[in-house]
């Protein structure tokens, strides 16, 4: 693993693009889309063209043609910035078939087709560094921006239809950024991993914008294969991740906690248990007696602090998990080492979180108050409602308009389901569109349900059914990683997941987790049956968003066979 460091000629190299961006024609107003992978280039490009008023917009690198064909159409992009030949293979079917694209800004010359005038070259572009006549304009261009106009944009994944642009504003951001900082504060200069894409209104914040606002320093990781290595090696003070990463590494330790010999699990389970014990008191707000207190640090030193030094997190003073719910036994599972991960919750519609969790207002499945300055509230259905300075300018509409996304009182209606207690503090139930009917008229979460079988480390993905049905069913995707090494560990010779789908151990099993399900949940919200399906879903498949949300409606039409013979 190699590292590169460009924070001293940062902004040099954002300079030298931006005058090439402006040559090209880009002006203030204007709509880019960036289709390039983790890199630096891919940070210098989005500064550029916020430099120059534009409004930069990162593709998902799972998108088809026809979606990028969508989103091109939709915004208008008058410039499109390329890495390489995987980018391009997916552009060129629909490239000449946009009309407001006036260049395409390559990484990789080599794809560049021979007298084609739209195309410029990102080396020639930034020229090898800032034109000094260019300086005075960079700095008028600079000082043009205000804090309502429209800085970036972010697609909504489109779970539920079209995806949406999402235009926000500097106020947006960097109130989001501020406040964050505000409420947990971290050492100066900060150290950070960036791996989740650009596309995504967390590393947006966290990747790009909070470190400028904090000057932080950000180490980018290229896949998320390369997670853990990366997170050793920088060792973050903070560090966001949406459930299934939380998920993993927490199976990930499961397996290496459950290989110790008798003697050393107990140690550690008394170490496991303190912590726990203490974070739940803290979050209660009772006082935490100090011998107690004393016997948690000398524990945690002494045996958790070594196991989360070997996933990079051992210096990490904020952990947090978003963009959808997490399973409890995981958070429990983390916090037990020492780990606590504090849930937030907000929209790309409120440039991040709206929501915060902290060590006064821990609460398993609880996403936290509100942050400095935002307001929550419930309607009178449950939906939650955030008013305040983070939320978004509004949708842009084809015309190149913004269309406001508040009612008349400037409330954000977020489309979940939600409580908020006395303390203020928000607990998210469910999605507004995703509540599930029965037949008998009954409301259902789905997720609360799903989140109690993701909880196993079989299990990746799944899907609780029954609208306008008599009962409820689950369709079950076993976890690539996962499944094998529960294979294996169980003396089962097959690691092929379909094989495993079937087997009679691995169903077993899963009849135990539905069984333990079923005993906490209401009767009505009891899994009857379920299904295990044969592959995995990911974004490519299109089951999931590039988010890894799912695609209801997709698992719906495509599993139509399977969920009838459930109710057969």
């Amino acid at each position: 693993m190699s590292w590169k460091s460009i924070w001293a000629g940062l902004r040099e190299e954002v300079a030298a693009l931006a005058r090439g961006l402006a040559g090209l024609g880009l002006r203030r107003g204007d709509r880019m889309l960036i289709s390039m992978s983790h890199r630096p280039e891919h940070w210098v490009a989005d500064l550029a063209a916020a430099h120059v008023g534009a409004v930069s917009c990162t593709t998902y690198d799972t998108l088809s043609s026809e979606q990028l064909r969508f989103l091109a159409e939709h915004s208008a992009a008058a410039v499109v910035v390329v890495e390489g030949p995987q980018q391009w293979d997916r552009w060129r079917p629909v490239i000449d078939d946009l009309p407001s694209l006036r260049a395409i800004v390559v990484l990789d010359e080599q794809i560049i087709p021979d007298g084609d005038e739209r195309f410029a070259g990102y080396a020639a572009l930034r020229g090898g560094g800032a034109d000094p006549d260019f300086a005075a304009e960079f700095e008028e261009l600079t000082d043009a921006a205000t804090p309502d106009a429209p800085l970036s944009m972010v697609y909504t994944s489109g779970t539920t239809g079209e995806p949406k642009g999402v235009v926000l504003s500097h106020r947006n951001v960097i109130h989001e950024s501020l406040t964050l900082d505000e409420l947990a504060p971290l050492p100066e200069h900060p150290r950070s991993v960036s791996y989740l894409p650009l596309a995504h209104i967390a590393e947006r914040v966290l990747g790009i914008y909070r470190p400028i606002c904090g000057a932080g320093h950000v180490t980018i990781c290229a896949g998320q294969a390369e997670l853990v290595p990366t997170l050793v090696a920088a060792r973050p003070h903070s560090f966001f991740g949406v459930p299934r990463v939380w998920e993993k590494l927490a199976a990930g330790l499961q397996a290496k906690l459950d290989a110790l010999p008798s003697g050393q699990r107990a140690a550690l389970d008394e170490a496991r248990e303190l912590s726990l014990r203490v974070l739940r008191q803290r979050g209660r707000g009772a006082e935490v007696p100090a011998e107690l207190e004393a016997r948690r640090k000398e524990l945690d030193e002494a045996l958790l602090l070594p196991i989360r030094a070997a996933i990079g997190l051992d210096a990490a003073l904020r952990s947090y998990s978003g963009a959808a719910p997490i399973p409890i036994a995981v958070l429990e599972l983390l916090a037990g080492i020492g780990l606590p991960v504090y849930e937030v919750w907000g929209l790309s519609e409120t440039s991040g979180a709206s929501t915060v969790t902290n060590g006064d207002t821990f609460t398993l499945g609880a996403v936290g108050r509100a942050l400095p300055g935002i307001e929550v509230a419930t309607a009178e259905d449950g939906e939650l409602l955030v008013r305040g300075p983070v939320v978004f300018l509004g949708y842009l509409r084809p015309d190149g308009g913004v269309e406001d996304g508040t009612d008349e009182d400037g409330w954000f209606h977020t489309g979940d389901i939600g409580v908020v207690d006395e303390r203020g503090v928000v607990t998210i139930t469910d999605r507004k569109k995703e509540l599930i009917i029965t037949a008998g008229g009954k409301n259902i979460a789905p997720a609360k349900v799903e989140a109690m079988l993701r909880a196993h480390p079989l299990v990746a993905q799944a899907v609780a059914v029954g609208d306008r049905r008599p009962y409820l069913t689950a369709l079950v995707v076993l976890d690539e990683e996962a499944a094998p090494a529960w294979a294996e560990a169980h003396g089962i010779g097959t690691v092929d997941l379909a094989e495993l789908a079937c087997h009679p151990d691995v169903l077993a099993e899963l009849d135990a987790l539905v069984d333990q399900a079923n005993q906490v949940l209401a009767r009505v919200e009891q899994i009857k049956k379920y299904r295990v399906l044969p592959h995995p879903w990911t974004a490519e498949s299109g089951e999931l968003t590039p988010k890894l949300s799912l695609r209801r409606r997709v698992v719906a039409e495509r599993y139509a066979a399977e969920i009838d013979r459930m109710y057969a």
